[in-house]
């Protein structure tokens, strides 16, 4: 038999309600986040990014000097607070004194201004250009003020501020040239290393002045093929994946180990025309197109479902009833009379569409070539590399084109780029209008947002008749995890920012 003392019994139960205390009083040691994604970043330089991959990884890396939560509404990032003068033609920030860069450098008011005027040079070639041709002038009287001076009362910059497109980026950076070889930004997270179409390794930015994150990195792999991500979710591989493909999204709830989280978007689909090109040019020809499309069986085959037919206004405070727009219920009869006017008896063209980016992306195509052969169009579908098709797409060469395109809670912001004359995007819808510019000049200038409103509708329901691109669809933006992972907060900007204030037990 074997005797344990009494005292050694008393002494081990000390030592082990010592223990607990000690771990009681330790924090816990915050995980590691196993991210995985279908598609990857196609560059690192966040004023130039359009791909939705690239700035789902940039958010994370850089900051605006605001952004918009999981309601729309505009909250601090790099400025803590700003006003408009009473003629909303200055706009002045207070920036964070202590928001810093990664490698520890204080972001002032210098990178504020280095960065704006970065974004309206035309040779950086910005995706958001437009939205800032209204500034005259930046003042910055110390490290923390900045004030913008503008040409006209401008309201929606401050919502066109909140995207990672304007991204505030180290003067010193911008100087050297070396911005999008490096990523080096203010924001939650820093970029330790990235394998293009492979894997990314993210670390916690100690200097991020919106406070700690709930995990000690993420790691990002690239799994091409959704089912897979899915797979490797059900496996317990993967704690937390962004998910873009519907039907894969449905499967989840299916899954006891899963979560699903799914919220409407800002962001649309589409069918781009490219009215330079005869007989696009022919507006009859475009109207006939829109009357011949049967949105809904679009979302029905093409995103089982997931889905609502749109016109070009998908954000709640402004969208009308699509019912009301030109031609947004099918009538082949009335397409059919159109393109008789038009004096086109049909005709052959080639659309393209990006592989994963959405992934539905050939699935519409196809739903489309068949609709529109009812009307004697002939539809050749070429299907491209991210990559190789955004450059297609920013050089406008294509006859047309199955677009995902980003939403924005202002309408100005969201369209201004493509369809007002000063446009940096115009070359990709190859398209203006003098009522389109002149509506889209009044709404940016109107404070009233009753007036406003009334302004969007009126541009709206122009070009949904003017027919440049065929609006099919909005749908949602879907993340899966296991259930060891919480605090996660989707947004109808798709953005992942609230990995932020994600823990994994």
């Amino acid at each position: 038999m074997i005797r344990i003392s009494p005292t050694k019994i008393l002494a081990g139960l000390a030592l082990a309600t010592a223990l607990t205390a000690v771990s009681t009083a330790l924090p816990a040691q915050a995980a590691s986040l196993r991210m995985a994604w279908s598609q990857d970043a196609t560059g690192l330089d966040p004023h130039k990014q359009t791909a939705f991959s690239s700035l789902r990884l940039l958010e994370l890396i850089y900051e605006p000097l605001v952004r918009l939560d999981a309601e729309l509404n505009v909250v601090p990032a790099i400025a803590t607070s700003w006003e408009f003068a009473p003629d909303a033609k200055t706009l002045t920030f207070s920036l964070d004194p202590n928001a810093k860069f990664s490698n520890g450098a204080q972001v002032t008011s210098a990178d504020v201004k280095a960065s704006f005027e970065r974004l309206l040079n035309e040779e950086t070639a910005a995706a958001a250009r437009s939205n800032f041709l209204s500034i005259e002038s930046i003042d910055t009287p110390d490290d923390v003020t900045v004030t913008f001076h503008l040409t006209t009362a401008d309201v929606p910059i401050l919502v066109a501020m909140a995207t990672i497109n304007a991204a505030i980026l180290p003067a010193s950076e911008i100087a050297a040239g070396t911005v999008g070889t490096t990523a080096l930004g203010s924001g939650p997270f820093k970029l330790d290393s990235w394998e293009p179409n492979a894997k990314e390794v993210l670390s916690p930015n100690a200097d991020w002045a919106g406070g700690t994150v709930g995990v000690d990195g993420i790691t990002i792999s690239v799994l091409p093929d959704e089912t897979a991500i899915l797979a490797s979710l059900r496996a317990g591989q993967t704690d937390f994946a962004l998910l873009n493909d519907p039907l894969v999204a449905t499967l989840v709830p299916m899954e006891s180990n899963l979560v699903l989280n799914r919220v409407g978007q800002l962001s649309y689909n589409v069918l781009q025309l490219n009215p330079s090109r005869p007989p696009m040019n022919n507006l009859k020809v475009r109207q006939a197109m829109s009357c011949a499309i049967d949105r809904q069986a679009i979302i029905d085959a093409a995103l089982a479902g997931e889905g609502k037919v749109t016109g070009p206004l998908t954000m709640p405070a402004f969208a009308q009833d699509p019912s009301s727009l030109f031609c947004y219920t099918q009538d082949l009869d009335k397409a059919k009379a159109l393109m008789a006017e038009a004096g086109v008896d049909g005709f052959t063209a080639k659309v393209i569409a990006a592989t994963g980016e959405p992934p539905v992306a050939a699935s519409e195509a196809q739903v489309l070539q068949s609709q529109l052969a009812e009307i004697g169009i002939k539809l050749d579908i070429e299907m491209m590399e991210l990559n190789v098709y955004v450059d297609t797409w920013l050089a406008g060469n294509f006859d047309m084109a199955v677009a995902q395109n980003g939403g924005r809670p202002d309408p100005y912001p969201m369209y201004n780029r493509y369809f007002t004359k000063e446009g940096n995007l115009v070359k990709v819808s190859n398209f203006t209008d003098d009522e389109l510019d002149s509506l889209m000049k009044q709404g940016q200038a109107e404070t009233d947002p009753a007036k406003r409103v009334e302004i969007f509708h009126s541009f709206e329901s122009r070009l949904a008749e003017l027919s440049p691109w065929l609006w099919l669809s909005t749908g949602y933006n879907y993340t899966a995890q296991l259930k060891t992972v919480s605090g996660f907060e989707p947004s109808p900007t798709g953005t992942l920012f609230g990995l932020t204030k994600v823990t994994v037990e």
